[in-house]
């Protein structure tokens, strides 16, 4: 029997065990902080469950105009609604425990052996648990699996001290709402949390040191959000890099480089992440990091110690958890003598959970544009769609490519609303090589915010 230890019980580390179980392996996982890592108790379930929340509350604006209005009550029904912050971060503490409970009953049901402790590597073939209370146990592993994921960036000039300068995993302990949040950093991060306070009904000022939110993103989707941000309240501060951030008793100030000031309550830090790959042993068991400190891996996870492999954010390959599940799979089917196939990044569907949401796989519209990518385009407005309508959605678009040659399905962004679930089809379009035309003729329900995907396909139809 094959012995698989794994160093972490995030995405990459719980979903390896699993397929390790599965195909026969003796599997233990080495786990600090609780099964499901920072995905499951500080960074994604948590803030999606906070940006759910902040969803229902986007909605009220619109109810009016759907003709729906709160009684004994005048003006926009948003008005008549309160929120309790503190019973909002309870319940989103709650759901994040209730998640990686759910994920060590699912391990311990399949025999994996779950260790509290800190793992590090004693060799490429020995895996040390320090626990709680210094107690050191060794265990020997014919493959090794790291999944330590990453950790919240911060600045010498920017430091959080968990009350009023924050970063994201620090916020669901708020006991009083912000009167005024300030976020630092205009990327994924930011960007979500920006949107669901926001929606909230918290004033909130974005701090960005480039020309516009979400940098990375496909520029006409960001340009969509921006809009929406700005025409609901939010400050938009572009091309203003922050300097320091302090706190004087229960005012935040940030400084940007230009000099100016910007005060708040709150201030949330979204400067990025850093890889927690310090004092695991990396180096003595032939373990390569990069500059940044994140793992060297190729496209089966391998690393370049033998037998070592690497899953997640700590590799930082594309920080999703999905990536990290799905290179933690390829590990175990790859060192356990499965059918495996090479990470593919050119199909991996992402989503930023801001409203509306910006969903995106395959080929993108930067691409296209620097020449690198050949591909025909086509962008269908959502608020031509019928089902929108109804539902009183004003923003957003669907954007297909399709090779000009073969018109197969090279890539595609949706903003809207559960963009999130609407970027399915397209991601299978471009994983399965199908034509725009065999997308245009897959039946579609009537009215629908999907039948915007076929309307699009059609559109780049070539007699």
């Amino acid at each position: 029997m094959t012995r698989v230890v794994i160093i972490g019980g995030g995405p990459g580390g719980y979903e390896s065990a699993l397929v390790a179980a599965q195909l026969g392996a003796e599997v233990t996982v080495v786990d600090t902080d609780g099964l499901g890592g920072s995905a499951v108790l500080t960074d994604c379930v948590p803030s999606k469950t906070l940006i759910a929340t902040a969803e229902v509350m986007a909605e009220l604006p619109r109810a009016a105009e759907l003709g729906i209005m709160p009684q004994d009550h005048e003006g926009d029904a948003a008005d008549a609604v309160a929120i309790d912050l503190v019973r909002i971060n309870a319940r989103v503490k709650q759901l994040a425990a209730d998640q990686s409970a759910d994920i060590a009953h699912r391990l311990r049901s399949e025999g994996v052996t779950v260790v509290h402790g800190r793992g590090r590597l004693d060799g490429p073939g020995r895996v040390v648990a320090t626990a709680p209370d210094g107690t050191e146990t060794s265990y020997d592993a014919d493959a090794v699996l790291v999944s330590t994921g990453a950790s919240p960036r911060t600045l010498p000039t920017a430091q959080p001290d968990g009350e009023r300068i924050l970063t994201w995993e620090q916020v669901y302990d708020l006991r009083e709402t912000p009167t005024k949040m300030i976020v630092v950093g205009s990327g994924v991060t930011g960007a979500e949390f920006a949107s669901a306070y926001n929606a909230l009904g918290i004033d909130v000022t974005l701090v960005s040191s480039r020309d516009r939110v979400l940098p990375g993103e496909d520029a006409d989707a960001a340009e969509v959000l921006e809009e929406v941000f700005k025409r609901r309240g939010m400050e938009v501060l572009g091309k203003s890099r922050m300097q320091s951030v302090r706190r004087d008793g229960d005012t935040v100030t940030v400084e940007l480089e230009d000099g100016r000031t910007v005060t708040g309550s709150h201030c949330l830090l979204a400067l990025g992440s850093i890889p927690n790959t310090q004092d695991l042993g990396l180096e003595e068991a032939g373990v390569a990091v990069d500059k940044g400190g994140f793992i060297t891996v190729d496209r089966v996870s391998r690393t370049t110690a033998r037998g070592v492999y690497a899953a997640g954010d700590c590799t930082g390959v594309f920080m999703l958890a999905s990536v990290a599940a799905m290179q933690g799979r390829i590990a175990m089917w790859h060192v356990l003598g499965d059918a495996v196939a090479p990470l593919d990044l050119s199909i991996v569907a992402s989503n930023v959970f801001t409203s509306p949401e910006i969903a995106t796989v395959g080929v993108s519209q930067n691409a296209v544009d620097a020449g690198d990518v050949k591909a025909d385009g086509v962008m269908l407005p959502l608020a031509t769609n019928a089902r929108a309508k109804m539902q009183g959605i004003h923003d957003g678009f669907v954007k297909l490519f399709v090779s000009p040659h073969s018109r197969r399905v090279l890539g595609g962004v949706v903003v809207g609303p559960r963009a999130s679930e609407l970027i399915h089809p397209i991601a299978l379009a471009v994983t399965m090589k199908i034509t725009a035309d065999q997308l245009a003729q897959t039946f579609t329900v009537y009215p629908s915010l999907s039948g915007s995907i076929a309307e699009a396909a059609r559109r780049l139809h070539q007699s």
